[in-house]
């Protein structure tokens, strides 16, 4: 015991851990408690995980008593999860996915609101005879479906022993936000085409179509429907007021 002790007054003891050196034991006083924190210690896992954890060892000493060292207390252990290049890469289709549903919504709502709101203005006329909102549209298109279509896809899409599809299979290969874009895209596409088509014939005929091409907007088969009813009444209503 007095051997321990004198071996812990010495001034050559030092403990390195981690490399932090430990002050001399001769500058400790008789009875008084020491604290040897340890910042952190990392550990790194085969599994791509790490864990932290932060640890305090304590103990007492006196001449009488010598020294005692208490075992290392965990004071917090934190699990992280290091981000796979895998991740990363789900990480930045699913933010071009949701910019590009964004941007193509966006850009398809001035047409409409041409159409709607102005429909016999020459700006209106001119803007929806031109055919840059669907090339631009239908490169974005074409760019989306390159990104998402793989054999996987290919393989859902004929999954039927007929080489036809199938609506569980159509479901799960709807679960990718990127081929869900893709077809946000197309929906957007047509539906203009069909709105700058009801809007055109309308002009030819006379016809009122501003309630038809906001239908086709969110609902396009009901919006060709509507349109196809008014011009019968429109046509009907005309044929009666001339054999008036």
């Amino acid at each position: 015991m007095a051997f321990s002790s004198c071996f812990l007054n010495s001034p050559l003891l030092k403990i390195d851990h981690y490399g932090k050196t430990i002050q001399p034991c001769g500058a400790i006083g008789m009875g008084q408690k020491f604290s040897l924190p340890i910042r952190s210690a990392s550990v790194e896992l085969p599994n791509q995980h790490i864990l932290r954890s932060k640890l305090n060892i304590t103990g007492d000493r006196s001449f009488l008593g010598g020294s005692r060292i208490v075992e290392p207390k965990v004071m917090s252990l934190v699990q992280y999860r290091k981000a796979s290049p895998a991740y990363a890469s789900w990480l930045s289709e699913a933010q071009l996915a949701s910019s590009s549903f964004t941007v193509g919504t966006s850009a398809v709502l001035p047409f409409y609101t041409l159409m709607v709101l102005a429909p016999n203005s020459e700006l209106t006329k001119k803007t929806m005879e031109s055919s840059v909102p669907y090339v631009v549209l239908g490169v974005l298109y074409a760019y989306l479906l390159y990104l998402s279509w793989t054999p996987e896809t290919v393989g859902l899409v004929f999954a039927s022993k007929y080489l036809l599809p199938e609506l569980s299979s159509i479901a799960k290969m709807f679960s990718s936000e990127m081929t869900l874009a893709s077809a946000w895209i197309h929906l957007l596409v047509i539906d203009l085409f069909a709105a700058r088509q009801v809007y055109q014939d309308g002009l030819k005929n006379q016809i009122e179509t501003r309630h038809s091409v906001s239908f086709c907007l969110l609902f396009c088969p009901i919006g060709i429907v509507s349109h196809v009813i008014t011009k019968a009444l429109t046509k009907t209503t005309i044929e009666n007021n001339d054999g008036l």
